[in-house]
């Protein structure tokens, strides 16, 4: 939407549970620039893989989960996943806001603000997230959360099943949550690890992982492919893998992680709005702990999978 006047997401119900009057000012940030994509994301929605309903959530959970603490929000509070170029948001009514994930310049009403600490917007001015300097996704909490409406009980976008909110469009008004009691950290939280300059993925034996050279995968080197996206890690300029059984498999359940190796023999790995199920073998799976790394490596970071 562009141009046209601001489409509310909060509804009724919403601004009742955050204890706010129909009447009462609502605390809301406005977008101004969406950026390339930019999603509402928090924990995800595991445990609905049987009904077909992806994991989702924030790609770089560390990241997300310090800027909440940063802020005093609990983990799971919703908050914006960007990628590579920012976001651009009006605050409605003062708000406190923290910015991790990959670095990244921060301005409030065109002035320089801090990255990976708390930052107050005052009523009416614009918060400035810029182009990632390192790494590919930012991420945006505000104190009390994005409160938007479940589904599933997460607030998480899902771009392959379309669960959730829409991806940011301008004139989009994004409802805050009631600030937590707990009070806001400030800086000297621990710092989520830089964005990595070669990928190094430890792979645990997938259920199909006698159906390839043993330990070829091991030996190889990639690079991330462009066509990565939230779905998946797609890799390139390494030698497809060979296979020493043939045939087709029917399709079976994918998990968070899954490295799977379609026809043309270069791994992708399953990341948060992953299909449940497919019918390529998996030859491994990455432990999610080590998918946050993945989440921030940008097409053509150099790419190893070691045992683990």
């Amino acid at each position: 939407m562009s141009g046209g006047a601001a489409r509310p997401v909060e509804t009724e119900a919403v601004a009742a549970r955050a204890g706010r009057g129909a009447g009462a000012e609502a605390v809301e940030l406005e977008v101004v620039r969406p950026g390339a994509l930019t999603t509402v994301q928090d924990l995800g929605r595991p445990g609905y893989a049987h009904v077909g309903v992806p994991h989702s959530g924030a790609l770089d959970l560390p990241a997300l989960a310090l800027a909440n603490r940063l802020l005093g929000n609990p983990d799971g509070a919703a908050g914006l996943e960007t990628t590579v170029d920012g976001v651009a948001l009006r605050a409605a009514a003062p708000v406190t806001v923290a910015v991790t994930g990959a670095p990244c310049p921060v301005r409030v009403a065109g002035r320089p603000a801090a990255w990976g600490a708390p930052v107050r917007v005052p009523a009416g001015a614009v918060l400035e997230v810029g182009r990632a300097v390192a790494g590919l996704r930012t991420y945006v909490a505000v104190r009390g959360g994005l409160a938007v409406p479940a589904v599933l009980g997460s607030r998480s976008a899902d771009l392959l099943s379309g669960l959730g909110p829409a991806p940011l469009a301008p004139g989009v008004r994004l409802p805050v949550g009631p600030a937590p009691t707990a009070p806001v950290a400030g800086v000297d939280v621990v710092r989520a690890p830089a964005p990595p300059a070669e990928l190094v993925l430890p792979v645990r034996p997938g259920p199909r992982d006698d159906w390839f050279r043993a330990g070829e995968l091991f030996g190889a080197r990639y690079r991330v492919a462009p066509a990565s996206n939230r779905i998946g890690l797609r890799t390139e300029g390494g030698p497809g893998l060979t296979r020493v059984r043939e045939g087709e498999l029917p399709s079976e359940g994918m998990v968070l992680g899954a490295v799977q190796v379609p026809p043309d023999g270069l791994p992708v790995v399953f990341l948060a709005d992953h299909p449940v199920t497919g019918g390529y073998p998996v030859v491994g799976v990455v432990p999610p702990p080590a998918l946050a790394l993945a989440a921030q490596a940008r097409p053509g970071t150099p790419l190893v999978f070691v045992p683990n």
